[in-house]
């Protein structure tokens, strides 16, 4: 089994074949956004360097900043005590958030 199988195959994805995965900001640790991934992204993920996600809501793949150029490069993939959640430490080029926003998380409830 290649090392990226090996990885992969430590993620619990649930019954769509899908896992939250969460992009924190490796250095001031701020939670930029949540997104899903699924073996493919996750694959495509570790193999380049960058984030991959699994749009629900268009069903494909696609490469954070394809058309707004806010990448974000991996520093490091770890996954939680049931193994089926990711958070992933970046660096978060330009906002994280489509409405222009740093994080997706700048709304208080209540």
């Amino acid at each position: 089994m290649k090392k990226v199988d090996a990885m992969i195959a430590k993620v619990k994805f649930n019954r769509r074949g899908l896992a939250p995965a969460i992009a924190q900001d490796a250095d001031s640790k701020e939670v930029l956004m949540m997104a899903y991934m699924n073996r493919k992204s996750l694959r495509l993920t570790i193999e380049t360097g960058l984030c991959h996600y699994w749009s629900r809501s268009r069903k494909k793949l696609w490469k954070k900043g394809e058309s707004s150029g806010h990448i974000q490069r991996v520093r490091k993939i770890l996954y939680d005590c049931d193994g089926d959640t990711l958070l992933i430490l970046i660096d978060q080029e330009g906002p994280a958030c489509h409405t222009g926003n740093r994080s997706c998380f700048y709304r208080k409830l209540g």
